[in-house]
């Protein structure tokens, strides 16, 4: 049986529950199928000019790229957490990583951008599955703050993924054309793929398996979307990515294009941010234990609007780097704070839904991330001002969403304690 304490001891596989992973066990192999994703969108940054030039088209074009995958991982999620209730955590995850490998290697093939932006699409329908079963996996074994601890470890293990992958990225460049960099990611796919089928263990036994009809898991996804603490503590994750996202989206060319950044110095810039995000993860993990998610992540979404009202007030009186980079990373790394908690706590309550819950957590998180990338590129006006004005924006919206309701006022008539 799994354990939804803070804490849980592994136990051997028995014919009442499925095998109990280590907690380190279990954050290494889900922290390295967590990583697909941004190995998956950051790793070809580098080579947004030369695939520009490639395909004769303009960079804001390929940043559209991004925002189709995005859209796919905001789309795929949401079949993903009904399948992973219905079949288990495993099938629905091998199958989609099949998906997403043969999806890469059709990226690698394609010689135009219409047909580059389709692969993306179904490389992400096929991805996303590891970002909602990696959820639901940590939701079957944990309650809300082991669940922020061991979503911390897992930003640690996936956030190598954002300081290697440009670098990777720019590495391939020098030998090979852009294409390879998708040849790379099918290898990588290939990879999570034995990874999961010899290693993560079923964690949803099949007693508990819910075989629902189309109108019932709507009607489920219905009564999440009425649920107003899930749906503002998702949002307020989805506007944090959506800021991240801006940045992804937008960086190449504010780095390479506007302030001269080789494509080879460029990952040096963004891993320097990457691992601002991993240092506040773990920070997180003490944190969270003195303090508790709520006010963690309350705290650190003041600091993120900071750190950006910063960072747009330097693009805006043309500051420069050395103004605009610290800012950046404050705001980067406040992330490690508010993504870990707002998604411990939203899922907290759905054990029963589990993979249904994160299914939305993640279309509404990724449509913001879709949505704010798209709003760079079509703001697109040769300047930053676009990419720092949507981090903003994501920022003063995150801080609206965290913040405490104020009580219901009491009835007319009724008398007030005294």
């Amino acid at each position: 049986m799994t354990s939804r304490s803070s804490t849980f001891t592994p136990a051997a596989s028995t014919e009442t529950g499925p095998e109990i992973p280590s907690e380190l066990r279990l954050a290494l192999i889900l922290g390295a199928l967590s990583a697909l994703g941004p190995l998956t969108i950051d790793m070809y940054l580098p080579s947004f000019p030369a695939l520009a030039r490639s395909l004769g088209v303009n960079i804001a074009a390929v940043q559209l790229t991004l925002a189709t995958y995005l859209a796919g991982l905001a789309v795929g999620q949401l079949a993903y957490g009904p399948l992973a209730d219905r079949f288990g955590r495993r099938l629905p995850l091998l199958a989609g990583l099949g998906l997403y490998i043969a999806a890469s290697l059709v990226c690698a093939v394609t010689t135009n951008l219409p047909a580059l932006a389709t692969a993306r699409f179904i490389q992400a329908l096929g991805g996303c599955s590891g970002m909602v079963i990696s959820r639901t996996v940590v939701r079957d074994h944990f309650d809300e703050r082991g669940s922020a601890r061991l979503y911390s470890s897992l930003m640690l293990v996936m956030g190598v993924a954002p300081i290697l992958a440009p670098l990777l990225g720019s590495q391939v460049l020098l030998v090979a054309s852009w294409r390879a960099i998708f040849l790379a990611l099918a290898l990588a796919g290939t990879a999570a793929l034995f990874l999961i089928a010899l290693t993560l263990p079923e964690s949803l036994p099949v007693q508990h398996r819910q075989r629902h009809s189309l109108a019932a898991i709507l009607r489920t996804f219905g009564g999440l979307v009425r649920e107003r603490r899930f749906l503002r503590l998702s949002i307020a994750g989805g506007t944090t990515q959506a800021a991240m996202f801006a940045y992804i989206s937008g960086s190449p060319f504010v780095f390479i294009e506007l302030f001269h950044v080789s494509p080879q110095r460029y990952p040096f810039i963004f891993g320097a941010n990457a691992l601002g995000l991993i240092a506040a993860s773990q920070l997180n993990r003490w944190l969270v234990v003195r303090l508790g998610v709520i006010r963690v992540f309350r705290g650190a979404v003041v600091v993120a609007l900071l750190a950006h009202a910063t960072l747009w007030l330097s693009v805006r009186l043309d500051a420069g780097l050395l103004f605009m980079l610290p800012a950046l990373f404050v705001g980067i790394a406040s992330g490690g704070l508010i993504l870990p908690n707002v998604t411990a706590a939203a899922m907290a309550p759905f054990s029963a839904t589990a993979g249904s819950a994160s299914a939305l957590l993640g279309t509404l998180q990724m449509t913001c991330g879709a949505l704010a990338s798209t709003a760079v590129s079509i703001l697109a006006d040769g300047t930053a001002l676009p990419m720092v004005t949507v981090m903003l924006t994501c920022a003063v919206l995150a801080s609206i969403l965290v913040a405490p309701e104020r009580p219901a006022p009491p009835p007319a008539g009724s008398l007030r304690p005294t």
